[in-house]
Order: structure tokens, then C-alpha cells, then sequence
């Protein structure tokens, strides 16, 4: 079942076009992974879907809804949160306020979801009366997805989840990408870290000058000579 489907897709900023006729999509209880040259146009596409960018032609689809140029916060309401690469915690906040705020859309009780954060990010857990500007890099990244996870999204897309990472925190988030997808929700992120992130995920694109250049499962694109020698560094 498809859950987000981008179809044709030109977008950018101001009279610049950053994005041609670019599709992709994500199905129920995939990792969808999108790779590509800097430049490509990858934060482009992910904020185009969330409504942050207006795309000037094509359509984006949630659960079969038109969701085309939807302000974001509706968005987040229909159950797709999105967590920007930078400044996506509040530093002088405590982690369990930065937590808090991402239930500010529900008018239920959060405390079970507050409990699963915890149980896929111990750390936070230790750490929730810390500011969160006072946190390592990896552990603001798990701030950030906590953040996220209490409006208990259906699709989560995470903007370069790993960069700026020591390599030992990278293997970890890559291990929590994977822990939220077991949870049921389906993940569509962007990562200069390709080989890792298509080693995770279920299917990939790769994005260059803004257009489709390949789309495979994840393996495939990783044993494609071609996707190897221009995307992979050899």
C-alpha cells in the first residue's frame, strides 16, 4: 500500500528551479532511502513534501489525499512529521520539554508514547532534565526523532539523520531508523552517508541535477557498477 506518492514533482526557490519532474514513493512499512550529488536538490524534495517549499508543478499524495502545498503544520495533523537536518531541538529547553512539544498537536494522553521514546532512546530518559543544547550530536538527533515520535506519525522523513556524527553514533542511528520502522512506521529519508543508508533501507533513488537518475532496491543500487563509480566513490 502507498503511503506518499510524489508524482512530477518541479519545485525550487524563486525563479529557480531546483527540481524536474522528480517522482518517488514510499510504501506501507518501508525505509525508502534518497541519495545524490550535493546540490542534487534532496532537501529540496523533502521540504516540498512536508509544504515548506511550493512546488510550481506536480502533485504530492498522502494516504490517497492531494496534500499538494498543504501548510505544514496540517500536514503533521494528517500523521507525517519531518526532521530537519539543522536546528531541530530547542537548546535551552530540557529534553523532556523538547518531547513534550512534539505532542502539542494531541489532546490525549502522551504518557505511553512518552514511554516509547524512552524505550527506543534510553539516553533520553536519562538525560530529560538536560538541556538539550548541552547534548552531544547524536544525542540531539535522538531528541529530534523523539520529537517527532510523540505526534505518532504514520511517515517520518528524516533530513541527513546522521550528519556531523562520529561513526560509532552513525551505526546507532541507522540501529533506531530501524527500530522505528519494526514500530510500523515507514521512513522516507535523505543521506549523504549512501552506502549505510541504502544498506538500511528497502528501496532508493538517486537524485542528480534535480532529476530521477536511478530508482532500485537498496541492494541493487548498491551492486549497480554505475551507481557505484558516480554515487558511491568507487
Amino acid at each position: 500500500m502507498c503511503v506518499l506518492k510524489v508524482q512530477n514533482i518541479h519545485s525550487g526557490y524563486g525563479e529557480t528551479q531546483i527540481l524536474h519532474n522528480v517522482s518517488v514513493h514510499l510504501d506501507k512499512g518501508e525505509i525508502v532511502s534518497i541519495i545524490g550529488p550535493n546540490g542534487a536538490g534532496k532537501s529540496t524534495l523533502m521540504k516540498t513534501i512536508f509544504g515548506l517549499v511550493t512546488p510550481t508543478q506536480g502533485k504530492i499524495f498522502f494516504q490517497e489525499e492531494d496534500i499538494t502545498a498543504i501548510r505544514p503544520n496540517k500536514i503533521v495533523y494528517k500523521g507525517m512529521c519531518y526532521v530537519p537536518q539543522s536546528n531541530n531541538v530547542f537548546p535551552s529547553m530540557t529534553v523532556l520539554e523538547n518531547l513534550k512539544m512534539g505532542a502539542y498537536i494531541r489532546d490525549d494522553d502522551y504518557t505511553l508514547s512518552l514511554k516509547e521514546v524512552y524505550s527506543k532512546f534510553p539516553i533520553l530518559e536519562e538525560r530529560r532534565n538536560q538541556k538539550a543544547g548541552s547534548l552531544s550530536g547524536g544525542e540531539q538527533q535522538m531528541v529530534a526523532m523523539g520529537i517527532a515520535l510523540m505526534a505518532n506519525p504514520q511517515v517520518l522523513l528524516l533530513d541527513e539523520p546522521s550528519a556531523g556524527l562520529a561513526p560509532k553514533m552513525v551505526n546507532v542511528i541507522f540501529d533506531k531508523i530501524r527500530e522505528i520502522q519494526n514500530a510500523g512506521i515507514s521512513i522516507l529519508m535523505i543521506e549523504q552517508n549512501a552506502k549505510e543508508s541504502l544498506k538500511l533501507a528497502d528501496r532508493g533513488y538517486v537524485l542528480a541535477m534535480g532529476q530521477n537518475r536511478f530508482e532500485d532496491t537498496g541492494q541493487a543500487l548498491l551492486n549497480n557498477e554505475e551507481v557505484g563509480r558516480l554515487y558511491l566513490g568507487g
